[in-house]
């Protein structure tokens, strides 16, 4: 039987590869760090986890990268499916490295990287005409605005400390100085109306469209923006076919949500998102076809009618 190793267990989109890599036939392992979990992860306790194992120390050790690979390596290449963000951005630095020990879909240093900046997504979005929120380069001339650092997730800002709503010039000029502490000179853009969706997609070693979805938000925390706390699914080709034509433009590998509000692209996550659970609640085979691409089966997209 195949082995699939999950990494930091203790998120819920772990318990939930767990699960759909143990339903498409897998013996699946899990681990966690230490230092990243009080508690033993529900993933390991999952009927579908074969094994659970912890790791001394934190993700972000020098040596963890030396750790894992020592993991990966007492099994028979293994297929890897890295849940935490840290995880990944070591994984997508060692690649060439790791290719002979296990089979994975993960993105480049620099793919990761230009996907995590709102700034050069934004300006792909109009080199590719696809639509995103007005932006101004000075003081805005109306309100209210949204201020936002370019990458507020590498210091280590929550999801809802990554932006903030100016509703005029004071409060602008705040959050500006606010957020200028986070990578120099901040994004500021139209507060755009309408409802927040993601795109979901799978992108296999070449680039190609692999499995996608939409989501809607219903509910979030905190109300005034933050993780979704509910939401539903949906199929919209022309905003599939929008993000997967900025993620390909990066020559993107591995899963990513784009997120939308209004019809709008605001940002890129180029990992696995707060709200992957539902991809197995909708019937989508995300995590089945991510070991089957990652092995190096050629799979076809076949868009819904």
């Amino acid at each position: 039987m195949k082995t699939a190793v999950v990494t930091d267990g203790k998120y819920r989109a772990s318990l939930a590869a767990v699960r759909a890599l143990g339903e498409a036939g897998f013996s699946v392992v899990v681990t966690q760090t230490r230092q990243e979990a009080v508690h033993t992860p529900a993933s390991f306790v999952s009927k579908f986890a074969k094994e659970g194992r912890w790791m001394e120390g934190s993700c972000r050790d020098a040596d963890y990268g030396e750790r894992l690979t020592a993991l990966l390596q007492a099994y028979d290449r293994p297929v890897l499916f890295p849940t935490g963000a840290d995880t990944l951005r070591w994984i997508s630095a060692h690649r060439e490295e790791l290719a002979g020990t296990a089979d994975f879909l993960v993105a480049s240093p620099q793919a990761l990287a230009d996907l995590n900046d709102k700034e050069t997504v934004h300006q792909r979005c109009l080199a590719l005409g696809l639509p995103v929120p007005q932006e101004y380069d000075g003081p805005p001339d109306r309100y209210p605005v949204v201020v936002k650092p370019r990458c507020g997730e590498q210091f280590g800002l929550k999801s809802w400390e990554r932006y903030t709503i100016a509703e005029g010039q004071a409060a602008y000029q705040r959050a500006y100085e606010t957020m200028s502490q986070y990578g120099g000179a901040p994004i500021v853009q139209e507060k755009v109306s309408g409802p927040g969706e993601g795109v979901n997609l799978l992108l296999d070693q070449n680039s190609r469209l692999v499995c996608a979805f939409c989501h809607r938000r219903l509910r979030e925390y905190p109300v005034t923006g933050g993780p979704s706390t509910c939401c539903v699914s949906f199929y919209d080709e022309k905003m599939i076919d929008q993000a997967y034509r900025l993620l390909a433009s990066f020559g993107f590998v591995g899963m990513a949500m784009v997120e939308f509000k209004g019809g709008k692209i605001l940002e890129v996550n180029p990992r696995v998102w707060g709200s992957f659970p539902m991809t197995a609640c909708c019937g989508a085979p995300f995590v089945a076809n991510y070991a089957r691409a990652a092995q190096g089966e050629v799979l076809e997209y076949t868009p819904r009618n």
